[in-house]
């Protein structure tokens, strides 16, 4: 993986996570929350969690916050679920970004699984 940009390398998960979900709302994300997993979670600190309205939908979503993030040199060390487009995983490490078709969001109910997680605020994006 490249490196981040300079104005990036700072930036914490927190703000990369925002990062990551303007560009999903710019590509019209459905049900955008960010979850801090940090304490909770070994492998990442912040969920992205969304849900477009059709397959074509999600994966248009993942191709907008890969090209985001791909700007600032960050590309994602792993992504799944772009062929299908029901679920895609997008993980940049300190960020994972989960992309829903919304059917599939209801039955993984990931906010219920992560329910000790803290909910930020998506209101100053």
């Amino acid at each position: 993986m490249q490196r981040l940009k300079t104005e990036y390398q700072d930036k914490s998960g927190l703000e990369l996570a925002k990062i990551c979900a303007h560009a999903a709302i710019d590509a019209k994300a459905e049900e955008l929350v960010i979850l801090d997993v940090k304490g909770i979670s070994s492998f990442t600190d912040y969920f992205v969690i969304m849900n477009g309205r059709s397959t074509r939908h999600v994966q248009g979503l993942a191709e907008s916050i890969e090209k985001e993030m791909r700007a600032k040199r960050a590309n994602t060390s792993n992504a799944e679920g772009l062929e299908e487009g029901m679920w895609v995983l997008l993980d940049f490490d300190d960020v994972v970004v989960h992309i829903f078709y919304h059917e599939q969001r209801k039955f993984y109910d990931l906010e219920s699984l992560w329910h000790d997680a803290r909910q930020i605020s998506i209101e100053n994006i």
